[in-house]
């Protein structure tokens, strides 16, 4: 089951925040969290924030187990731009955008290993037990 949190308009721009997301991507929760709250990027605040969002939906809206989430996908997308303008010489403007953020965390749960089973049983047969199936 998948569990997901969105955060928008985070006011960092999307290259910024995509530092600090390949840092936790793939991570199961508490190395990320410790990760996240010793890096010294601006950026880490809100990524840290929208992870314990996820991390909340999953364990009260779904009662998930902490301890088996992980990471399963962190995307960081371009949400809208400040158009702003600084005065140059000879009484010029030069133009700069200030860019915001999309920030989505996806944590998956994981399988138990007795569910999980039986099904890799029936994929690892020998070559024998699959003629002996067939005749």
């Amino acid at each position: 089951m998948e569990f997901a949190a969105t955060s928008k308009n985070i006011k960092i721009s999307p290259r910024k925040v995509r530092l600090v997301a390949d840092l936790v991507r793939k991570y199961e929760i508490a190395p990320a969290l410790v990760q996240l709250a010793m890096s010294g990027k601006r950026a880490a605040s809100p990524v840290k924030k929208t992870l314990e969002s996820a991390i909340a939906n999953a364990v009260n809206n779904f009662k998930a187990v902490k301890n088996d989430l992980f990471i399963k996908e962190i995307s960081v997308n371009e949400a809208g731009t400040y158009k702003r303008f600084h005065f140059a010489g000879r009484g010029r403007t030069r133009p700069y955008k200030k860019r915001m953020s999309h920030i989505t965390v996806i944590l998956g749960q994981k399988v138990a290993a007795s569910v999980a089973a039986p099904a890799l049983v029936e994929k690892n047969k020998t070559k024998e037990e699959l003629k002996g199936e067939k005749v």
